[in-house]
Parts: structure tokens; C-alpha cells; sequence
């Protein structure tokens, strides 16, 4: 079932509906035990604070947020059109006068790519909702060490490392510090703190074999190892908290709801080989203790 879903004046400042709720798709996740039907997950983007609607895609891949108002087609370059069906979002058009973006396609923090009139006109308008958001304390910008990519020069494994937990390898989707947690507070927001605590045990950088089935011990070529953080030698809780990613407030809050997905993606030395780095990083910050 699909419905256009086009903003009109029944919206809020926020983009939010003032007197019904926007039509959702209803599917039955292929991997659901229970087979309940689900619906696109709303949420905020954590860089401008405007609303976004994840969907997943087809097996394999990551699901990803897309801006919850359709464009039309002709205002939208055709390598940045999608669009939904059974709950699936598909890249490309589906031949409809209408169409769904990536939510960076438009978002005001990320750098702007050439694109129509409209689009433009629409990043300008979350940019003001940004700012309103901003000044009315409904949301907070993570820092700009959280948001900048480092340069190409200054590229380190602390840019998107590859941690080492629970005995599997998973590529960071960004600096350990900032690291957002998952769970809902008690205000019904997000969790504002990192995953990673000053106060917690730490964890270790290492190098190691770049194939855990090699050992490149007799072959000191530089290109055969990794630099990962490793946490394998953390208690179980510990790495648990760490695959949920939860700050160590929510690590045993049962009560407590999340309320964005895990972004921890399962290292791939081929399709991640950009962020594979065969040195450790500098000790330019002074090492973290834990609790005695």
C-alpha cells in the first residue's frame, strides 16, 4: 500500500502533524520470530535534530533514513531518488510522479551536493527548524569533533576504529568518545551520553593478524596487521553493554527502551578496506583508567 505523503498545512514548525498521524507501511520482518508486522521507525537525526524515518532495505544491507515527506520526481536528481514498497525502501524511482530522499541528501550539517531548486529550498527549511529546535532546548548538536570527518591527512584509527568485542570484529561508526547511546530517558529523549565512560574499564589498542586465520608472525610486513580497540579481555557484562551500545547509566536500566538502532557494523576487510589502518594511534591523550 502506498499513499503520497506530502507535506500540507496540517504540519507543525517541526514537521511533526498537529491533528493525525502520517499513513506508515505495515510488513512482516523476514527474520522476526514472532512475525508482527512492523512499521518505519521515526526518529531524529542526531546532526540537525530533524525528524527521519528509517526503513530497511533488502538483505544485507543497513537500514537507512530517509526525509518522511515525498518530492516530487522532476525536483529530484535521479541517482537521489527512492522509493518505498512493502515497508522495503528501493533505491531509484518507481516510476510515480513522487519519491523519498536520503535524509543527507538534505540534512544542513552535511556538505551540499548540486542539486534542484527544490532540494536547496528544503535544506533551508531544516536548517530553520534546526535552529528553532536549538533555541527552544528541544535538541542539542553533538560536538564538532562528533560530526566533522577528519581530513584525509589526519586520518587514524580513532576516525572509525575497528573494535574487537564478544570475540567478532565491528567497524565504529565513529570516534569511540562519540559514540551516542541508545536508550530513551525518562523524558522520552535520547540518552546524551557516549557509550564510552572515563570512569569504566578501558579497553586496549592493539595490532592484530589483519585475518584472524593468518599469522603474519614470520612475514613482518606492516600491511598483514590492524589496529583495532580491543575489549575481548573486558568482563561479559562489559562487552554486552558495549554491543547494545548503552552508556553505563542504561547498561542495567530494564525499564529503559532504545530508542534508535545499534550502528555497529561487522568489520568486512574488503568493503571497509578504507578504514583499516596498519598503525596504532598516537598516545596524544593520556590513558584512561579504570575503577580499582
Amino acid at each position: 500500500m502506498h499513499t503520497a505523503n506530502t507535506p500540507g498545512t496540517d504540519l507543525a514548525w517541526d514537521g511533526s502533524y498537529k491533528h493525525r498521524r502520517p499513513p506508515r507501511f505495515l510488513r512482516v520482518a523476514p527474520d522476526s520470530p514472532t512475525r508482527l508486522l512492523r512499521t518505519a521507525q521515526q526518529g531524529r537525526c542526531s546532526g540537525c535534530g530533524n525528524r527521519i524515518e528509517w526503513y530497511d532495505r533488502t538483505a544485507g544491507h543497513n537500514p537507512i533514513p530517509l526525509h518522511p515527506h515525498e518530492l516530487p520526481a522532476a525536483a529530484v536528481p535521479p541517482h537521489q531518488r527512492w522509493h518505498v514498497d512493502t515497508g522495503l525502501a528501493h533505491p531509484a524511482g518507481d516510476g510515480s510522479p513522487w519519491c523519498r530522499v536520503r535524509h543527507r541528501a538534505v540534512c544542513p550539517v552535511t556538505p551540499a551536493e548540486p542539486a534542484s531548486s527544490a532540494m536547496d529550498a528544503l535544506r533551508r527549511n531544516l536548517a530553520l527548524t534546526s535552529r528553532r529546535l536549538q533555541d527552544t532546548g528541544h535538541f542539542t548538536p553533538p560536538p564538532p569533533s562528533c560530526t566533522d570527518p577528519p581530513a584525509p591527512a589526519t586520518a587514524s584509527p580513532e576516525a572509525r576504529p575497528v573494535v574487537q568485542l564478544l570475540c567478532v570484529r565491528y567497524l565504529a561508526p565513529g570516534p569511540l568518545e562519540c559514540i551516542p547511546c541508545v536508550a530513551q530517558t525518562r523524558a522520552r529523549r535520547r540518552c546524551p551520553r557516549p557509550v564510552l565512560d572515563p570512569d569504566a574499564f578501558p579497553g586496549t589498542w592493539t595490532l592484530a593478524p589483519l585475518h584472524p586465520d593468518h599469522d603474519p608472525g614470520h612475514l613482518p610486513l606492516a600491511e598483514l596487521w590492524l589496529a583495532l580497540y580491543d575489549l575481548t579481555h573486558l568482563p561479559y557484562s562489559e562487552q554486552l553493554r558495549w554491543r547494545a551500545q548503552r552508556c553505563t547509566a542504561h547498561a542495567t536500566a530494564l525499564g529503559a527502551a532504545d530508542m534508535a538502532r545499534t550502528t555497529w557494523e561487522p568489520f568486512n576487510p574488503r568493503t571497509h578496506h578504507q578504514h583499516i589502518q596498519h598503525h596504532l594511534p598516537a598516545p596524544s591523550r593520556p590513558t584512561r583508567q579504570g575503577r580499582g
